[in-house]
């Protein structure tokens, strides 16, 4: 039976991909054929094999099981704004059927293991109507919480696990990462977050200046996902 799990964060640019990257990683290092899914991104870049968006080349060269861009990322919007904003303007939908079809062509091309990452924070709209969340509940993902170590964080971890719980899913796991690298009191913080988050703690990304070439398995246990 394939393992996925989706990663959310308490905001946008709070390390989702970094995260996600990083899991990846490591699951790969423990021989698990693990792959990738970003299954919703815009501010791609436009390119002559098509448009290309970087989180999902982070995703798709940190996976063991090799996967061609448009499996990991089958919707891809080129301005960097609201997916589904992005999307009606090119007469585009993103509907729930889509999502679960790459979903499941990625599970039958051999994987063990799926991380799939989110847009956004957790209530990003697909439409008028639905939410991606919506869908993650509809697949019943465990989710893994990327909490950016910054100011307002506190609240936006805790709305965000009780926003998951009141779905049904299992919150699998937070991670804390540090993207404010000045974060006042930012220990008193974690020590916070640990109390008050009711999943085990991953592990804590320090601040890097080039985490796109940072390998920082070692930063997080996996052992509770496994």
């Amino acid at each position: 039976m394939v393992r996925s799990y989706f990663i959310t964060g308490t905001d946008t640019d709070v390390g989702k991909t970094l995260v996600a990257r990083t899991l990846l990683q490591a699951f790969a290092a423990r021989g698990i054929v693990c792959a990738g899914y970003k299954p919703i991104s815009a501010g791609c870049a436009r390119t002559p094999e098509g448009l290309r968006n970087l989180d999902a080349q982070q995703l798709q060269a940190a996976a063991s099981l090799p996967l061609p861009i448009d499996s990991v990322n089958p919707y891809a919007f080129e301005p960097p704004i609201a997916p589904h904003i992005a999307a009606r303007e090119v007469g585009e939908t993103i509907p729930f059927a889509g999502l679960s079809a790459g979903l499941r062509e990625i599970e039958r091309a051999g994987a063990e293991l799926v991380i799939v990452e989110g847009a956004g924070g957790w209530f990003l709209p697909l439409d008028h109507q639905h939410l991606l969340s919506d869908w993650v509940a509809l697949e019943r993902l465990p989710v893994i919480l990327v909490v950016g170590a910054k100011l307002g964080c506190l609240n936006h971890a805790l709305l965000t696990c009780a926003a998951i719980r009141h779905q049904g899913l299992t919150l699998a796991g937070w991670v804390v990462n540090r993207v404010d690298p000045h974060m006042s009191r930012y220990q008193e913080n974690l020590a916070t977050l640990k109390a008050l988050l009711p999943a085990p703690f991953l592990g804590e990304i320090p601040f890097v200046d080039q985490p796109l070439e940072a390998d920082l398995r070692e930063c997080l246990d996996i052992s509770s996902l496994l």
